[in-house]
């Protein structure tokens, strides 16, 4: 099955990775109301609108900045980038035990993004100055160097996530060094989408 092209896809029919979309059954069709308020702020926030990961990511001054995605138990907000964020709030969770940076927030109502559609833009607003300054986030200390995109794509998936971290070391190498091996971002995304059957059965980037 195709994954979606057009953000307009995802909330009417939704993701495209399984065969629940354009369903009734559809996480992203459970969630309407909440996913076209978050879509608002956003849009409101005078950001980009695009597709990575089959699901809506939001840009600024050529930075991602947020993702828009939806669970059968929660919809989210992930901010990229998490580690030049100041939670003042104290709102943000980690997507998962591995990840090393709080950066998402779960939502189960509407009501509940409206009540912190304030903090949601103020959180915006710092990862836009920071891609205007062209800021990077802290270097975290890993045994294994990580590109960006591999990243981005663990911490906005964490089924992912815990798949790539439920893996040998040695396998996550493999796939770290094939994705540093490629000179364009736009190729290692493309690798990841390639690598997620094999990250799930539990193989490396080599293995058939």
């Amino acid at each position: 099955m195709a994954t979606i092209t057009d953000p307009d896809d995802f909330f009417t029919k939704g993701c495209g990775r399984c065969d629940r979309f354009a369903t009734p059954d559809c996480s992203a069709r459970q969630w309407t109301e909440g996913l076209d308020l978050l879509r608002r702020i956003c849009l409101g926030m005078g950001l980009p609108e695009t597709v990575k990961w089959a699901h809506p990511m939001y840009m600024f001054a050529g930075r991602n900045i947020a993702l828009v995605t939806a669970f059968r138990d929660d919809f989210r907000l992930t901010f990229m980038n998490a580690g030049l964020l100041e939670d003042t709030e104290g709102v943000l969770e980690r997507q998962g035990p591995n990840s090393r940076t709080a950066g998402m927030i779960r939502f189960t109502s509407a009501r509940q993004v409206a009540g912190l559609k304030p903090v949601i833009q103020a959180y915006l607003q710092q990862l836009m100055d920071h891609a205007e300054a062209g800021t990077k986030p802290p270097k975290t200390h890993a045994e294994i160097l990580m590109p960006d995109e591999l990243g981005d794509a663990l911490d906005a998936d964490p089924e992912l996530s815990e798949a790539f971290y439920a893996l040998t070391p040695g396998r996550q190498r493999s796939y770290m060094f094939n994705l540093s091996q490629a000179k364009k971002s736009a190729t290692r995304i493309a690798r990841i989408e390639k690598f997620r059957d094999k990250i799930f059965a539990g193989k490396g980037a080599m293995e058939r």
